[in-house]
């Protein structure tokens, strides 16, 4: 069940209130005062089911990704489990935890939603890991490149603190009018925003002179 949101009771009261505008102006207005308000009523509809259906924190990440200059940290995609089988090895996506067909059909999804805003990319970079890779190419953003500061330091924590300084260090870095986006871990973006992430889930971040600001989350 969907939670009940500030964005849903408003989306439900717009609707609510031009339909009861509409049932008075039909009383004591007549038709042709209907047509004239018809626009409004459907502004006010529009409105009301935009904040329904976008969560908070959404619009401002959005918002920031269209502006440019800022910083997409993406988990991959939905690949059940948790960490990695023994016998895990780089090179071989067989031996490693991948993505199902839904987070597959996850990854896709989301490159759609980056085209259908304009949201121009500049650069795509990604974990080594294939289920990092999947995703970073099925988004279908640009050229991926495979960038060890953002590998899972899950089965080694002794990687932490050079990988977080890695990945921050790209954050800082950019430059770039478009938006950069970083495909990793949870493990991994958990360090950089003190803060959980879910499958495919995107935190849009900007560097400040200590550490990171976190925009919005998109879902």
């Amino acid at each position: 069940m969907r939670p009940y949101t500030l964005g849903s009771w408003i989306g439900s009261g717009a609707a609510m209130a031009a339909a009861a505008l509409a049932r008075l102006m039909r009383r004591h207005g007549g038709s042709r005062w209907i047509a004239w308000w018809r626009p409004c009523l459907l502004s006010i509809l529009v409105a009301g089911q935009t904040l329904a259906v976008e969560p908070d924190g959404e619009t401002a990440a959005w918002r920031a990704l269209a502006e440019g200059g800022h910083v997409a940290l993406m988990r991959h995609a939905l690949a059940p489990g948790i960490g990695d089988p023994a016998g895990f090895r780089l090179e071989a996506c067989h031996t490693q935890r991948n993505l199902s067909v839904e987070g597959q059909e996850q990854a896709r999804r989301i490159g759609e939603r980056f085209r259908d805003r304009g949201i121009e990319v500049g650069a795509v970079r990604s974990s080594r890991w294939c289920r990092c890779l999947d995703t970073a190419r099925l988004l279908g953003l640009g050229e991926v490149v495979p960038t060890p500061a953002l590998d899972s330091f899950f089965r080694d924590r002794s990687q932490a603190d050079d990988r977080t300084r890695a990945a921050r260090a790209l954050i800082h870095d950019w430059d770039d009018e478009g938006t950069l986006v970083l495909v990793t871990h949870q493990v991994n973006i958990s360090a950089l925003v003190d803060g959980g992430v879910g499958s495919g889930e995107i935190i849009v971040v900007r560097p400040r002179a200590e550490g990171l600001d976190v925009v919005g989350r998109i879902r």
